[in-house]
């Protein structure tokens, strides 16, 4: 990937930011404007918010955007939060609000099953350019374990781990085998794949 890759980074949440930065390390990313207003994910599914998210950005900055979004998914919820995973307890939520809420309807679910989901959305001239896509799979816990990380990681264990939550691993160990890492993985190899769309 090109060494010199200019991308404004949609997302102003520090956490997402860190992430994607670490894994897309080569990429030199630049700070959403502060002057830009706060972008309504209206979108139904976690890629129309990714994608209206990145093309705003990019109309907004006459640059290429980069915006992600991300939800957790509960079987024994019907899938829910889903694309409200940030607001599942309500406007102005914590994170601790929302996992409070998935505990306690879930106290008494025998379905543990969970997805962590991410897709990332590249936009350029204000058009959706590349789609990248990542799912890690995984079952929920009865109580938060771990304090790391951040969202619903810490009543997360991953398929693909040790039987730690994501809350119990370091950011190095949740960034190896993370759904965010998946879809920028995915992203990545669409965009070398591709034709040159940022020249």
């Amino acid at each position: 990937m090109n060494q010199t890759l200019r991308v404004v980074l949609a997302t102003d949440n520090e956490n997402k930011a860190r992430e994607i930065r670490e894994i897309l390390s080569e990429i030199d990313f630049i700070e959403r404007p502060p002057e830009f207003p706060e972008i309504q994910e209206t979108g139904t599914t976690l890629y129309e918010n990714a994608v209206l998210k990145a093309v705003a950005i990019s109309k907004f900055t006459n640059m290429p955007a980069l915006a992600d979004d991300t939800g957790f998914e509960v079987e024994a919820l019907n899938l829910a939060p889903g694309v409200f995973s940030a607001r599942f307890a309500g406007e102005g939520s914590t994170d601790a609000d929302n996992v409070a809420k998935v505990l306690e309807l879930t106290k008494n679910a025998l379905n543990r099953v969970a997805y962590f989901k991410t897709v990332i959305a590249l936009a350029v001239d204000g058009d959706e350019k590349i789609v990248g896509f990542g799912t890690v799979k995984g079952t929920i816990t009865y109580e938060v374990k771990g304090t790391n990380g951040f969202g619903y990681d810490g009543i997360f264990i991953p398929d693909n781990g040790d039987g730690r939550t994501f809350g119990q691993m370091s950011a190095d160990e949740k960034n190896s085998m993370s759904h965010r890492r998946l879809a920028l993985l995915d992203f990545r190899k669409k965009y070398t794949e591709s034709d040159a769309l940022l020249t």
